[in-house]
């Protein structure tokens, strides 16, 4: 594990291995995370959904493998417990960047991760910067899915960049919407419980955001949202995310002065 500060305040910890359940799909995560006066803003291996991890990148189909946890789901059938599920491992790491393997269960590699995990000051708190790069190991291409490119409805396009937030009262806004789900907003806003806001920034191509505010708090910077986004062959599939973490309720105004 590695602690995450910011002006001598331990913000993060970084939990680079997880020995967990495979039903579970293992990776390296973000928990606890904190605003700089102390408040958790992030949830774990919840009661409801145990394989939500704080902060991580997971995705629910990967060449057909399940890196997301739990049951998998299936067109024309819903949601169905396989033996389908894969982890992603840390194989070596230096400073804030670390390699990494997303493997199926037999330790078949699928695809391998570089990511940087960083920590600085920001107006009205702190600001993550979460940078991953996937690529392929052959010459064949990996196509990521999620349950809406499987038919689910509901635009439950989730696969990315996941944040499973400390549970409360939430509101989620956008840069240009107050309904910012399914959206490719600039930035996305969730405040709970007045206690603490998130602003998430990163979206490109075409990823949007899936976020939740009913049952549980969580925001996704996904792929794959609507359809199926395949990663070719010396083209690594990257994405820089940035997450403003704020003690209190930002408005609007008090998110657009801080980015």
């Amino acid at each position: 594990m590695t602690t995450l500060t910011v002006a001598g305040h331990p913000v993060a910890t970084y939990v680079s291995r997880a020995d967990l359940d495979i039903r579970l799909a293992p990776r390296p995560y973000l928990h606890p995370v904190r605003t700089l006066s102390g408040v958790t803003v992030t949830d774990a291996l919840c009661y409801d959904h145990p394989w939500h991890m704080g902060a991580s990148v997971t995705m629910a189909d990967v060449d057909g493998l399940n890196f997301w946890g739990g049951r998998t789901y299936v067109r024309d059938e819903g949601y169905v417990w396989l033996d389908d599920h894969g982890r992603i491992v840390e194989v070596s790491s230096s400073g804030s960047t670390s390699r990494l393997e997303w493997q199926a269960a037999t330790g078949e590699v699928i695809l391998r991760e570089e990511r940087t995990v960083t920590a600085s000051a920001a107006p009205h708190g702190w600001r993550l910067s979460f940078t991953y790069a996937l690529s392929t190991v052959t010459e064949s291409e990996v196509v990521l899915g999620s349950p809406a490119t499987h038919g689910r409805p509901g635009q439950a396009g989730y696969g990315g960049f996941f944040w499973r937030a400390s549970p409360g009262v939430a509101k989620a806004f956008g840069a240009l919407s107050d309904s910012p789900h399914a959206s490719a907003d600039p930035w996305l806003a969730v405040t709970v419980d007045d206690r603490y806001t998130l602003v998430f920034q990163g979206l490109a191509d075409a990823d949007r955001w899936f976020a939740r505010t009913e049952e549980y708090v969580g925001v996704c910077a996904a792929l794959a949202f609507t359809d199926p986004l395949p990663i070719k062959p010396a083209h690594p599939l990257t994405r820089e995310i940035h997450v403003l973490i704020a003690d209190g309720a930002l408005t609007r105004r008090q998110v657009e002065e801080a980015l």
